[in-house]
């Protein structure tokens, strides 16, 4: 006889390490507040013990107003170049884990859960796929050259996107974290750091990010930044000249 209750038997809950997520930020109280609710949506989904670190970086509107408001520790730092900022961030972490996501960008439960799976498994970090959201209003070679980008960086680079990277908090701390010697591209030198340390998962499920770099400069200009600088990545990332996709904010 099979007992009443058998069909309401649920396996227990994984536990996960805990979790620091770092979020570099300028000027960017449009998006930060949505990216936040999402975070806590997918980390108390998970039963995580965690905390979210907002580092602002030399921002003029409320940005750190809004992370205070919406369940986030905000950093101010004026710093100007992203992997400083994410290293400011990794600085102040308390927990064992670090996820690194970017201000405009959306963490779903289940892409969480892969990745933090991803590292109970043994992996050293990792990155995951990416959509971008509203896609459907950008421009058809604006979104040619965005899979062209995904399939030479993530399918054949196996990189990490920038928006979205996640390690073990002792082997960031073990390689000394982003390059600081470079204004772009930190998420491919963090890779290979990472893979130097161990497997390097992408996990299949994806973050969503906004499509606005896409709606804010020309294909031509998409173009000059994606393709110009990684003639020479080592070299021309240690500039900002080329880099207004990055660093321009006023578009």
């Amino acid at each position: 006889m099979i007992p009443e209750n058998q069909n309401q038997f649920q396996p227990p809950q994984r536990r996960y390490p805990t979790v620091s997520f770092v979020i570099p930020a300028h000027n960017e109280s449009a998006y930060l507040a949505a990216t936040l609710k999402k975070i806590h949506q997918s980390a108390a989904g998970l039963k995580l013990n965690y905390e979210v670190i907002v580092v602002d970086d030399a921002s003029t509107d409320d940005t750190s107003e809004v992370a205070k408001n919406n369940g986030a520790r905000p950093i101010k730092v004026n710093l100007r170049n992203i992997g400083a900022v994410r290293n400011a961030g990794a600085k102040e972490a308390r927990y064992t884990c670090l996820f690194f996501v970017d201000a405009d960008t959306l963490l779903p439960q289940k892409t969480l859960r892969q990745s933090l799976d991803a590292i109970c498994s043994g992996a050293a970090g990792g990155g995951a796929h990416v959509v971008i959201d509203r896609i459907e209003d950008v421009d058809w070679s604006k979104l040619m050259l965005y899979y062209l980008v995904r399939l030479v960086w993530q399918t054949i680079g196996g990189w990490a996107a920038g928006c979205f990277m996640y390690c073990r908090r002792d082997l960031f701390e073990h390689f000394g974290g982003f390059d600081e010697e470079y204004f772009a591209a930190e998420e491919l030198f963090f890779s290979r750091s990472v893979k130097a340390h161990g497997p390097f998962k992408i996990v299949r499920n994806p973050v969503v990010t906004s499509s606005r770099k896409f709606h804010s400069f020309t294909t031509g200009e998409l173009i000059r930044f994606v393709f110009l600088p990684l003639l020479s990545p080592e070299g021309r990332f240690r500039s900002k000249l080329g880099l207004e996709v990055l660093y321009e904010h006023d578009r």
